[in-house]
């Protein structure tokens, strides 16, 4: 098949690890920058074009930045108008995009995950700690990737002086129950269609509660158990993502949903897994790509 990556670097090493798959497997596969392609919206007659050149590709894989979610997803949509096969669909990259959308998609599918307030108003602030549950309280930027815009405050007050400082940028936050019991550890999984194929544990350096890796944090192998793989498995699918790196961390009332990626890294959960994570998401590619029924609505 006739696939495409969308990437803004060759070099990156997820990139890089899905064209050596796709290459390896025969396919006839080329890595085009995203942010460089442009669209021509005519009637039943959908284009997209990268350095002058019509592109036309059977499956493409994204993998969008955060900051360009907005033009990324609609390349994504563009391939799909085209007949395109997408790893994930433009619709699912949105989705999972916007936290508090796909907090509220996720917690009303019933998985469990951290209690979490959301407040416009600065009078209301005391109000929706209060009933988050008691300090600590995890603030988070909804804008934030890779744990950047979070902080942890010890108290109510020191709570409510770093929403009212955010405020004062017009940012958008989350507030969360900081859930000691994890200490400061958390899970990342990586679904691809209906199953779990590779995790790890990522653990935070000391005096740090962000388990990141660009953090400092360390990550390990590590088997999920029934309830964390059901859990992951899940949100992955409630978004609608059929690629997906879920963060899950281990609390006395079961596994928790953090934060769902449509983009996950392979390079931290391929070098503690051992698993070759690229391999089984261009051999999920191959069997959807073949199975595919196109009379299925779009979801875009």
């Amino acid at each position: 098949m006739k696939l495409g990556i969308l990437s803004q670097d060759i070099r990156l090493y997820s990139t890089s690890r899905l064209y050596e798959s796709a290459k390896n497997r025969g396919h006839d596969t080329e890595v085009v920058s995203y942010l460089r392609c442009y669209m021509n919206i005519a009637k039943a007659k959908p284009r997209i074009f990268f350095q002058g050149r019509q592109m036309n590709f059977d499956v493409v894989i994204p993998r969008i930045a955060a900051t360009w979610t907005f033009y990324g997803a609609a390349v994504v949509r563009q391939f799909e108008l085209m007949g395109a096969l997408s790893a994930n669909s433009s619709a699912s990259i949105s989705r999972s995009r916007d936290k508090l959308r796909a907090l509220q998609l996720i917690g009303n599918s019933g998985v469990e995950m951290p209690v979490t307030g959301y407040v416009h108003l600065s009078r209301d602030i005391e109000s929706v700690l209060k009933s988050v549950g008691q300090p600590p309280y995890v603030i988070k930027l909804l804008e934030g990737t890779q744990g950047r815009g979070v902080v942890l405050t010890e108290t109510m007050e020191a709570a409510i002086s770093a929403i009212e400082t955010m405020k004062k940028i017009d940012a958008n936050i989350l507030i969360q129950e900081f859930v000691s019991e994890s200490r400061g550890e958390d899970i990342r999984a990586v679904v691809v269609g209906d199953k779990v194929v590779a995790s790890m544990k990522r653990k935070a350096k000391p005096g740090e509660f962000r388990s990141n890796v660009h953090l400092g944090g360390t990550v390990e192998n590590y088997d999920l158990n029934e309830q964390e793989e059901e859990s992951a498995i899940k949100a992955a699918k409630v978004l609608g993502l059929s690629v997906a790196g879920v963060d899950l961390i281990q609390s006395n009332r079961g596994p928790l949903v953090l934060e769902v990626n449509s983009s996950p890294g392979l390079e931290g959960i391929e070098k503690a897994s051992g698993v070759d994570v690229a391999d089984k998401i261009i051999e999920y590619l191959e069997n959807e790509y073949a199975n595919r029924d196109k009379s299925k609505p779009i979801d875009i």
